[in-house]
Formats: C-alpha cells, sequence, structure tokens
C-alpha cells in the first residue's frame, strides 16, 4: 500500500517529523524557491511550511493531490485560504503553539520599556555608565490597559497580576465576568486611553482593528504612558506613535510587530524610548517545537479522514462529546439519502431533534453534505469543499434544530426535495450503551434497522409471499440476508423492506429482485470504506 507523501518545504523541528510517525514518506525542498516548491508539490498530499513558503493558487493548481496544507505558526498571510477551500484542500494551523511565548515577550517589551534595559545595557556596553540617564518607573500600584483579552491578552493579565498592577481591559467580546475573573476592570477604549499607565495591544489584524490605536487615540493618553504592541503591526499607527513620543505626548513603547515586514529601518528605530524586536513573538525553540507537533498531528487527523481541532477553512474538531459520536452515522445517512434519491437534491434539510440540539451541532450539517456527495462526483469529498459542492449546485441547505424527539433521545433526519419535486427523507439514530448506527425511518415510515455495510431497500405494495420470495432470490445467489425489516402505511398499502445483508448482491439480481417482489424500485446501499 502506497503511504501518503507528506512534504517539508522549510525547517522544522526534529519532533515534528516524530509526530507525524512512519505512516509517511517524508520529502524535504526549499519552500522559498518557487521553481522547486512548484516541481516538488505536484504529487504530495501535504505540506507543511512557516512563513517563507507560500501556497498560493498557482501552488495549489500544480498539487494534483494535496489535501493538507499546514502552517507551523499562528498567521497564515503566506496560504490562500480561499484557493484552498476551492481546491477542498484543508488548512490548519498552529494558533496556540505560541500563546505563551507572545505573552511572555509583552512582558518583557514593558518591563524592558520601564526600566530602559536594552538603552542601558547598550551604553554601558559602549563604555558609558549613565545610571541617571537611564532611571525608570516601577509596575507596583500602576494601571495597565490590556488591548483585547483574547488567549494572549489573559495570559498577559494573568502574568501582571504578580506586580501588584490594577489591571482594566478593553474587549467587546468578553463579558465583565470573565474579564473580573482575571482581575480586570472592562472599560471603553476611550477609558483605557486616558487612565493606562501602561498599555499592552492583544488583537488580531482585521480591518475594524488596523490603526485602533492612531493619532486621536494617543492625544488622549497620559504622557507617561508607555505602549507595547507585540500583536500584529499596524495596530498602533506607527506614524502617530512617532510623533507623540517625539511631542512628548507618550513616555515610551515597546514593539515587536510593524505594519510592514520585515522593517529593517524607520523613524521610530532613532528613538531612545523605544524598544524594538524583529517579531519575536513565537521565537523560543518551545513554541517552534509545540507548532510544529501540533501541525503533524492535524496533518496525521487529515489524512486519516478525522476532524481536525485547528483547521481553519473545515469543521473544527472541538465538538461536544454528545455530538461527536453523530458524526459518522450522519454521514453514513447522507449515502443512504443519495442511493434512495439517485440524484442530488435541489432544496436539503439537515433536522436535529433531542438532547444534543443544546449544543452547536453546525458539524452535523457539513457531515451529511459529505456524505450526500461521496458517491456522485468523481473528486474526492472533504469536510472542506462539500459545502462548495453544494453551493456551485445551488442546493439550498439548512440546519434545523428541536428539543423534542418523543421516541429516540436523538434524531437525526435528512430530507430533501428532487428537481421533479419528489422528496426523500431518512431517518438515524444512536442506541444503547455502544451506540449503535440505525436507520429508524425512510420517507415516513418507521424502521429500526442497524446501518450495515450492504443493504437493499425495496418498495412495493404490500402482499403475502414478498419476504419469502426475497429470501428465496437472494439464498440461491449466495447472498446471506442478516436481517430484515418491513415498513408499510397499512395491510394491502404502500410497503419498505429494508434487509441487510453479508455481501453485496449481483447487479444482475436486482432485476429478478424487482420482479419477483413487483417492486417499483430497488436500491443498493453500499457503505462499505
Amino acid at each position: 500500500m502506497t503511504r501518503p507523501v507528506v512534504l517539508i518545504a522549510e525547517e522544522l523541528s526534529p519532533a515534528t517529523i516524530e509526530a507525524l510517525g512512519p505512516d509517511f514518506e517524508i520529502r524535504s525542498c526549499d519552500g522559498s524557491d518557487r521553481g522547486q516548491l512548484l516541481t516538488a508539490i505536484v504529487d504530495v498530499d501535504a505540506i507543511l511550511v512557516r512563513s517563507a513558503t507560500k501556497v498560493d493558487a498557482e501552488a495549489l493548481a500544480a498539487a494534483r493531490r494535496l489535501r493538507v496544507v499546514a502552517r507551523a505558526g499562528v498567521g497564515l498571510d503566506n496560504v490562500d485560504v480561499k484557493a484552498a477551500t476551492q481546491a477542498g484542500v484543508m488548512v490548519v494551523n498552529a494558533p496556540t503553539s505560541n500563546i505563551t511565548s507572545a505573552a511572555e515577550l509583552s512582558i518583557a517589551l514593558l518591563l524592558a520599556s520601564a526600566r530602559n534595559v536594552p538603552q542601558a545595557g547598550a551604553a554601558l556596553k559602549a563604555g558609558q555608565w549613565k545610571r541617571s540617564k537611564y532611571s525608570g518607573v516601577e509596575l507596583l500600584d500602576k494601571t495597565v490597559g490590556v488591548v483585547g483579552l483574547g488567549r494572549i491578552g489573559q495570559l498577559v493579565a494573568q502574568r501582571l497580576g504578580g506586580f501588584d498592577v490594577r489591571l482594566i481591559a478593553y474587549d467587546p467580546y468578553v463579558s465583565s465576568a470573565r474579564a473580573g475573573q482575571l482581575g480586570a476592570k472592562l472599560v471603553s477604549l476611550d477609558e483605557l486611553l486616558e487612565q493606562s499607565d501602561f498599555i499592552t495591544v492583544h488583537l488580531p489584524k482585521t480591518p475594524e482593528t488596523i490603526g485602533l490605536i492612531g493619532d486621536e487615540e494617543l492625544h488622549k493618553v497620559k504622557p507617561t504612558v508607555r505602549i507595547v504592541n507585540a500583536a500584529r503591526g499596524g495596530i498602533v499607527d506607527e506614524d502617530a506613535l512617532y510623533r507623540a513620543l517625539v511631542d512628548g505626548r507618550v513616555a515610551g513603547a515597546g514593539l515587536d510587530v510593524f505594519a510592514k515586514e520585515p522593517c529593517t529601518s524607520s523613524p521610530l528605530f532613532e528613538l531612545d524610548n523605544v524598544v524594538v524586536t524583529p517579531h519575536l513573538g513565537a521565537s523560543t525553540a518551545e513554541a517552534q517545537e509545540k507548532a510544529g507537533v501540533a501541525v503533524a498531528r492535524s496533518v496525521r487527523l487529515a489524512l486519516s479522514g478525522e476532524l481536525v481541532p485547528d483547521a481553519v477553512n473545515a469543521p473544527s474538531g472541538v465538538v461536544a462529546e454528545d455530538v461527536r459520536p453523530g458524526i459518522p452515522l450522519v454521514e453514513k445517512l447522507g449515502r443512504v439519502f443519495t442511493a434512495l434519491a439517485g440524484s442530488a437534491p435541489v432544496q436539503f434539510d439537515v433536522k436535529i431533534r433531542g438532547e444534543i440540539s443544546q449544543y452547536d451541532v453546525s458539524v452535523l450539517q457539513v457531515a451529511a453534505l459529505k456524505g450526500l456527495f461521496t458517491d456522485i462526483v468523481e473528486e474526492k469529498v472533504t469536510y472542506v469543499n462539500a459545502p462548495v459542492l453544494a453551493a456551485d449546485r445551488c442546493i439550498e441547505v439548512r440546519l434545523l434544530t428541536t428539543a423534542e424527539s418523543p421516541e429516540f433521545r436523538n434524531v437525526i433526519t435528512l430530507r430533501g426535495t428532487l428537481a421533479d419535486g419528489t422528496q426523500v427523507a431518512v431517518d438515524g439514530t444512536l442506541t444503547g450503551p455502544k451506540q449503535v448506527e440505525k436507520l429508524v425511518g425512510i420517507d415516513g415510515l418507521d424502521l429500526e434497522v442497524p446501518l450495515t455495510a450492504h443493504m437493499l431497500v425495496l418498495r412495493y405494495t404490500d402482499r403475502p409471499g414478498v419476504i419469502g420470495a426475497l429470501g428465496r432470490i437472494l439464498g440461491d445467489a449466495g447472498v446471506n440476508i442478516a436481517s430484515m425489516q418491513v415498513a408499510r402505511n397499512a395491510e394491502g398499502g404502500d410497503a419498505l423492506s429494508v434487509l441487510t445483508l453479508d455481501s453485496a448482491p449481483p447487479v444482475e439480481l436486482l432485476g429478478d429482485v424487482a420482479r419477483e417482489a413487483g417492486a417499483t424500485s430497488v436500491r443498493v446501499i453500499d457503505l462499505e470504506e
């Protein structure tokens, strides 16, 4: 059996290769060399990069087998996520790998600015003993404003607590209760600017946050304030900051990030009260190793068809424990739907009933779409491109939930309308301590049949002798019936038989089955992987 190929396009830690394990063929290339990259990426299943390799539309078009792009870090500026999604390629990163390193660097910059550490060190190395010039300030009893209480901002707030400072924070997406747990008081941005002795920024770079702290904002701060930005360049307007520092409206700054990088020349570098580092937030041995190991694990999950917690363009693996067992069930129901319908629907509902409706069940909608297309399109269907396939076919997809489920704790229904107006519906559930996957309804007729690799579904008018005839025909062909269940709307009315089989029935047998049963339709459902 051919092993999946993983391309390492930049230098990663040995622990990354170790985390991939022996199940893959590992190749290497210099991802910053465009020609080398486009040649190497042609027949690989996954590529691991850092920041120097550009995985854009051209590279994705060249990668005929690519299934995963893994960025060993946080930012994704060098990966065209939209093009990857269209191509059905999962993009993963390591969003928590550097949070400790970034938080610690923020504290380092804040302290270095408060105590003029790099300036005093540089003067001393130049033979100058300037104790009075580089006198600093304490953090004790000062007000520190944290702009952004995400994962890194929270770590910074926790660490600052040990300095006995007064913490205030601005974050419109965090509750006062959560801020209070961190020892911080939630305030408006204007209040934070006006009250803070130190300001440290921890926001993502978005159209809304670019220039968030600009000229107007820097006219509201104390002249003794020191501002730290180790988040993303551009959130603090560098030109406005320079003017404020020169005018004495800001006492100092600590910067690890810049609007344009690499940045080796800036008016800010000329100022003695500015501490700078070249985007070192993630530059620790621990962070690099964590990032490599995290994306290696994600690649393993993705190439084995599992949900990936750190996927940025597919359903997250952070799924409630009560919801997770339903994912393979719903995927199978999607395949059952397609087998019964014979085509894709124009309108498709995924209805979740029961206890799990209280959770985020959006992953079940994507699982249903993955199953829906698995057996009817040529390309490989993934959690990434299943919604794209539905959108390309103009299928209206709805996710519906209700807590009411009279017969089972949870029931999942896939209902679709075909182009000719016909409706098809399948219901499924999980039963018992072993969470057995069962088909419990087709088109409103109640059943309770285990979902197995080989199934046969017949529609016919209820009459005596059909079950016996089916047993004889299949028995003569050497196909063993594992179980069988008949559902009907009335005696002598419309009937439905679902048979689970130990092996797939020969195609040429289906005509005989239809004739003997007087069936209006005979559908084979093959769920074998």
